[in-house]
């Protein structure tokens, strides 16, 4: 798994007057990530919420921001100043496939109440494995192995 972070405790920044930016985290040693508005797109969790194919906002010669708007605040009942646990992976520009197509895909291949039995860990691990990965070819393989493997736990 390529993550940017994981497992890291980050505090929720609040700097008011800057829009749907009031709220952010500062992504640690994210600056070297390069790309312009809209290139820099992660998936991942900020506590247990899952977040997905949102922007990183880059800052010339700084760490990256995630705003993290009103809807994942009360989801994870924070606020500003309060630590949070942040794990993320980057996607490229080809990785579109979102947490909703994989699982529809394991429902569709008869794996999903497979899935559902697993520890959320290592749900994540599965879904972020796929998700990280680079090519549409190599995304497909990684999809079926894991359909290979959900469908020998389910016998």
């Amino acid at each position: 798994m390529d993550y940017i972070i994981k497992d890291e405790k980050l505090e929720l920044i609040y700097e008011h007057g800057k829009g749907a930016w009031t709220y952010h985290l500062r992504i640690r040693n994210s600056k070297n990530i390069d790309g312009k508005w809209g290139d820099i797109k992660v998936s991942g969790f900020v506590d247990n919420y899952k977040i997905e194919a949102r922007n990183l906002a880059p800052i010339k010669g700084e760490d990256k921001m995630l705003s993290i708007n009103g809807e994942i605040r009360k989801a994870i009942n924070k606020k500003g100043g309060d630590i949070v646990t942040v794990t993320l992976y980057l996607l490229s520009n080809q990785e579109k496939v979102t947490e909703k197509e994989i699982l529809e895909t394991f429902k569709e291949a008869g794996v999903l109440k497979a899935f559902e039995k697993l520890h959320d860990e290592d749900q994540k691990e599965i879904l972020g494995k796929i998700a990280s990965t680079k090519s549409e070819d190599k995304q497909t393989k990684v999809i079926l192995k894991f359909i290979d493997q959900l469908s020998k736990s389910n016998n």
